[in-house]
């Protein structure tokens, strides 16, 4: 890992692969760090040709934590967008969109395939269309669109995520067991939910980083971000939207909303998958972004 000053913060990241391959830059999720984006699957990229970057979102991992910014009053900012003011939020997704865009700077990489998860293809999304010179195709897996009529997720589940857990310091296993009963809960039916799994990658991250007030700027910075269609409308670069049939985070109508809003974008619905990416799914989820990314190879020659 290496940490490196971008648009203003620090970023910190990680690669994969010969550096003269095609880059691949992998964007996490919500309150989740690069290391969700497993070494395993990286390789299975790297495998199929490409450089694979991965990094800590700002207020996650290793990255800078606005942690001199209160966590946001969501009450006040739901009262606030439901009235049609914008909220002072520290920052947003096209902030995090610009750090992206930096850290390829910093790596004098002038183009690359671009992957998000989640937040993360919120992220994608928005580097493809205000960014077009630097995106050579666009990845967006289980990600929306902002679009204001789109259903939500079921209030279970968002109160799942919303409400508190126990403190790892002061109970790690209380921690690990809200954890793993809340990935159980998203994930899809198409294979059973490894907890041991779950709990290695979640104390990796707690080695890591733990910092419970830095989703909440996140999700501070997806809430004003808005209704992105008419952007989404101007991406160019070829785009494939996968998206689990399971998925009760972000329900699958959100992905064929972005699938529809992106120009011949490819619609990959993926069957018992939810709001995960499970080992069983790496290799068709990497032949779908080597597909994606070799599509935007044929149409123009690479130069990184």
């Amino acid at each position: 890992m290496t940490i490196v000053s971008a648009n203003g913060i620090e970023l910190a990241y990680d690669s994969f692969g010969d550096e003269s391959r095609p880059a691949i830059l992998l964007i996490s999720g919500l309150g989740t760090q690069m290391i969700r984006w497993t070494a395993s699957f990286c390789a299975a990229l790297v495998d199929r040709g490409y450089r694979v970057i991965r990094f800590d979102n700002r207020d996650s991992g290793r990255s800078t934590h606005f942690t001199q910014s209160a966590p946001p009053d969501f009450s006040m900012l739901g009262a606030a967008l439901a009235a049609g003011k914008r909220p002072d939020v520290p920052y947003t997704l096209y902030d995090m969109a610009a750090d992206a865009v930096g850290l390829l700077d910093v790596l004098s990489i002038t183009r690359a395939h671009v992957v998000g998860r989640s937040m993360g293809g919120m992220i994608a999304q928005v580097m493809a269309s205000e960014y077009p010179d630097r995106v050579l195709s666009l990845t967006s897996i289980m990600s929306s669109t902002g679009n204001p009529s789109l259903p939500q997720a079921a209030p279970a589940v968002m109160a799942a995520m919303m409400g508190p857990g126990p403190d790892p310091f002061a109970d790690e296993e209380g921690f690990l067991v809200h954890s793993s009963a809340f990935a159980r809960l998203i994930a899809g039916t198409g294979r059973a939910f490894d907890e041991g799994q779950h709990r290695t990658l979640v104390r990796e991250e707690l080695q890591r980083d733990y910092d419970p007030t830095g989703a909440g700027r996140q999700i501070a910075a997806m809430a004003v971000a808005g209704d992105r269609r008419s952007r989404l409308a101007t991406i160019l670069a070829p785009t494939l939207v996968i998206h689990g049939k399971d998925d009760p985070l972000i329900p699958p109508a959100c992905g064929e909303d972005t699938a529809a809003s992106v120009p011949r974008s490819e619609l990959m619905m993926v069957e018992g998958m939810g709001h995960e990416l499970p080992p069983q799914l790496y290799g068709l989820v990497a032949e779908g972004i080597q597909r994606t990314a070799q599509a935007a190879q044929d149409r123009t020659p690479i130069s990184s």
